[in-house]
């Protein structure tokens, strides 16, 4: 189970009924950390964590800013110099939505990893 995935899913599902908030299960750090890159763009509302005893939930404020959302399989490794490229294959056009990077300074958006000249695994796009 991939708890990415069905994460922004779950999102993009409540997106396109029109929904004001969802709740995530299960939830993740990853999942988590995602979620604050896209509420620093502004796709998403707050969040929260909420433990249930289990593995946890989020609940998500959704904006009705999503077009589509989805990971990224398998996790692709990418230079600093091909952003661009990969661009092209996930987004709709150039400085249009986000793809969010794994990088050894933390989980960031490719824009961020441009500006500080590192690069990582795609993990999941935005817009």
């Amino acid at each position: 189970m991939d708890t990415l995935t069905n994460g922004l899913t779950t999102i993009i599902n409540n997106e396109m009924r029109n929904k004001r908030e969802c709740v995530i299960s299960p939830a993740s750090k990853l999942l988590g950390r995602v979620l604050r890159i896209m509420q620093l763009n502004g796709y998403i509302g707050e969040f929260e964590f909420i433990d249930d005893g289990r593995q946890g939930k989020f609940k998500v404020q959704l904006m009705g800013r999503i077009n589509k959302c989805g990971s990224v399989k398998p996790r692709f490794a990418v230079k600093v110099n091909e952003f661009e490229s990969w661009e092209k294959k996930f987004l709709p056009s150039r400085n249009v939505g986000i793809m969010v990077v794994s990088t050894p300074k933390g989980v960031i958006s490719h824009r961020e990893a441009e500006g500080k000249n590192v690069g990582g695994r795609l993990l999941a796009f935005v817009y």
